[in-house]
C-alpha cells in the first residue's frame, strides 16, 4: 500500500511531498464540489423545464380548446337547461378558463419548488467552509531536533505513520 505520491505508507515524507499530496487532495475536493454543483443545477433546470411545460400546456389548451369546447359545451348546456345561447357560451368559456387556471397553478407549484432549491448556494458555502478550515490550520509543533536528536526523530517517525 502506498501514499498518493507513490511513497510507501509509514515512510517519512518530505514537506514538499506532503504539500504536493495536500494540493492534489484539495484539487480533487474542488473538482468534486464543482461536479456536485453541476448535478444540482441540472436538477433545478429539470424542475424549471417542468414548470415551463405546465405553463405552455395551459396556454395551448386554452387557445386550441376554446372554439371546439365552447361550442360543444354551450349547445350541451342549452339542450339541458333551455337557457339563452349566449349564457351557455359564457359558461363553457368559464369552464375552459378554470381548467387553464388549474394548469397554471401546477406550473407555479413547480416554479416555486425550483426557486426554493438552494443547491449551488449550499455547495458554495461548503467550499468556503473548507477553505476557512484550511486557512486556519496550523502545523503541529515539533520539538527541537538538537536537544533530543534520536528520541525526537523516533517520535516524529511514529507520529507521522
Amino acid at each position: 500500500m502506498s501514499a498518493p505520491d507513490g511513497s510507501p505508507v509509514g515512510a517519512e515524507r518530505s514537506i514538499g511531498q506532503l504539500f504536493a499530496s495536500a494540493t492534489t487532495e484539495m484539487s480533487a475536493l474542488v473538482h468534486d464540489e464543482i461536479a456536485l454543483a453541476k448535478a444540482q443545477l441540472k436538477h433545478d433546470v429539470k424542475r424549471g423545464a417542468a414548470s415551463g411545460g405546465a405553463f405552455s400546456a395551459a396556454a395551448v389548451l386554452l387557445l386550441f380548446s376554446l372554439p371546439m369546447l365552447n361550442f360543444a359545451l354551450a349547445y350541451g348546456i342549452r339542450s339541458w337547461s333551455h337557457w339563452n345561447l349566449a349564457v351557455c357560451f359564457l359558461l363553457s368559456f368559464a369552464a375552459n378558463v378554470l381548467v387553464a387556471i388549474v394548469l397554471a397553478l401546477i406550473g407555479v407549484f413547480f416554479a416555486k419548488k425550483a426557486a426554493k432549491s438552494k443547491g449551488p448556494q449550499k455547495v458554495a458555502a461548503s467550499v468556503k467552509e473548507t477553505a476557512g478550515v484550511l486557512q486556519n490550520a496550523k502545523p503541529h509543533p515539533r520539538p527541537a531536533l538538537e536537544e533530543h536528536a534520536p528520541e525526537a526523530i523516533e517520535a516524529v517517525a511514529r507520529s507521522s505513520s
